[in-house]
């Protein structure tokens, strides 16, 4: 069960960089890009509802969820699929 990271759609919606986000939200730059390209384990919900307060979205907007199929459509392949 694929889970999309949606942060970048948003963070652009917002006209918001990385490191401005990064500052709003107390983490670095480079965590925001590991969370914008879902290369990461897990998100604590501090992170989630300060990257929320500070992009004025609902985690739904953030994160998102596709079935197997929607994501091969999407992206060509599974994520763990080399």
């Amino acid at each position: 069960m694929p889970i999309v990271m949606r942060l970048d759609r948003v963070m652009a919606d917002r006209k918001m960089s990385s490191i401005e986000l990064a500052e709003k939200v107390g983490i670095s730059p480079v965590n925001i890009s590991r969370i914008k390209t879902g290369r990461l384990k897990g998100i604590r919900f501090s992170t989630l509802e300060a990257m929320c307060k500070a992009l004025r979205c609902k985690p739904g907007d953030i994160i998102d969820w596709m079935d197997e199929d929607e994501y091969i459509a999407a992206f060509g392949k599974l994520p763990d699929e080399p």
